[in-house]
């Protein structure tokens, strides 16, 4: 055990993971060395940054804090504090259940946390993180919260009522990321659409994107978790007119047929998504678009689904996700509908819809060879430099390998390169020249 070493462990999402940065640069500021998602955990004190969403990812922190109260047990570590949105939503229930836990925190208060170690917290550090991504990257959290209705989504549960970040404070942060080195912003929120309506009375994404746009050193900007529904349509121009706004798009929609998007409370229509897709191509030549969608929701027939599995044929997504409905409790599904689909049945409508859209991004990929592309490098893996294109976001999308033998390249660097292979996954390519 080491002592004054703290190590945090991030579940969930890249939301939970900025949060985790900011307090690591808090607890550095006071003097803790700190470890981040470590394979070998070895300080005194552990932090786990926990996960609410879905039913998979509860039991992933609760097991984590299980692991951790083992070792607190065990006199490898002296204390073990939780976070984040498991905690946020069942703080009481945990506190009972997992009592070698010294405190539980919410989504919001883990400030305290510092005060509780008998530290200050630095204000004047507000907008400073400890990157843990690759330093030529970083997320850019925008807002918190929600105030969609979906029928199934617990987070305006755990996170309460939207609320967007100063414009300001966000461009601050901005400039700064820049100052130690960041070159590409990970736009994210819960619902990036409605940012600014609460501050300012409008939407005002797009004017926060050219303004971002404008700062020197910005060379890619790609934005995550967008609303269908009342889309605010000034950002096309925007995505088209600056050429480090990249062409991607991650919408979630969902579903299809307007009998589940009733159900699900999504207050958009099968005509209306269509239409937005339309218009998003026409308007951006190239976008890439990104989309999540949800089979096995209370009610969905299987000429709903079969509606779904028409519509992923013909829009062709060059990326999405999909997953299998999870009762969630307290929200509207969960008090409204009955969970009455079978779980085998959901999965093999999941594994169906998958396996179409496997097909697609196949031949979506395979039709960029012989293109040429901006790349930059994040890392390198065994035989390769392993890259992405702005149509790429990290972790979630399709990589592009470059075999390290041709010539050494620059982690956080861009280059050109020209697509020689493609599977059903990744690109391969060669180096044309580096970008000054």
């Amino acid at each position: 055990m080491k002592r004054k070493r703290i190590d945090i462990i991030t579940l969930g999402c890249s939301k939970n993971l900025v949060d985790s940065e900011q307090l690591m640069r808090q607890l550095e500021e006071a003097g803790y060395s700190v470890t981040h998602d470590t394979e070998n955990p070895e300080g005194e004190i552990a932090v786990i940054n926990t996960c609410g969403f879905i039913g998979d990812a509860k039991e992933e922190s609760i097991n984590m804090i299980l692991e951790f109260a083992e070792r607190k047990e065990k006199g490898d570590l002296k204390k073990l504090f939780v976070m984040g949105c498991l905690s946020e939503r069942y703080l009481q229930e945990l506190a009972i259940e997992i009592p070698q836990v010294d405190k539980f925190y919410g989504k919001f208060n883990w400030k305290e946390l510092l005060q509780d170690l008998g530290k200050t917290y630095h204000e004047e550090l507000y907008i400073e993180r400890t990157l843990t991504t690759p330093k030529h990257y970083a997320y850019l959290k925008i807002s918190e919260g929600c105030d969609r209705k979906c029928s199934y989504c617990a987070i305006p549960i755990i996170t309460g009522r939207h609320i967007s970040k100063s414009m300001e404070e966000i461009l601050d942060e901005v400039r700064y990321l820049v100052s130690q080195g960041v070159k590409e912003f990970q736009v994210i929120a819960q619902e990036l659409t409605y940012y600014g309506v609460d501050l300012y009375k409008k939407q005002m994404l797009p004017e926060l994107i050219e303004r971002i746009s404008e700062i020197p050193g910005v060379e890619w900007i790609r934005l995550h978790y967008a609303y269908p529904a009342h889309f605010p349509t000034d950002l096309f121009r925007v995505m088209r007119e600056r050429d480090n706004v990249c062409k991607y798009m991650d919408i979630a929609l969902q579903h299809i047929s307007d009998n589940m998007l009733k159900l699900m409370r999504r207050q958009v229509s099968k005509e209306d998504t269509y239409k937005l897709i339309e218009q998003f191509r026409k308007e951006v030549p190239g976008i890439h678009l990104r989309t999540t969608l949800m089979v096995g929701h209370p009610g969905e027939t299987e000429e709903d689904f079969e509606e779904l599995k028409e519509f992923v044929r013909k829009a062709r997504f060059d990326r999405m996700g999909a997953f299998a409905y999870s009762e969630e409790e307290g929200t509207y599904a969960a008090q409204q509908y009955e969970d009455s689909i079978p779980q085998e049945v959901k999965q093999a409508r999941l594994d169906e819809l998958m396996d179409i859209q496997q097909g697609i991004s196949a031949e979506l990929s395979a039709a960029k060879i012989g293109q040429q592309m901006k790349v930059i490098i994040d890392r390198i893996e065994g035989d390769y430099y392993i890259g992405r294109t702005e149509f790429d976001s990290p972790e979630v999308d399709p990589e592009v390998l470059i075999s390290v033998s041709r010539e050494e390249l620059e982690v956080g660097q861009f280059y050109q390169v020209e697509v020689t292979d493609a599977d059903d996954f990744d690109l391969y390519a060669k180096i044309l020249n580096k970008y000054e």
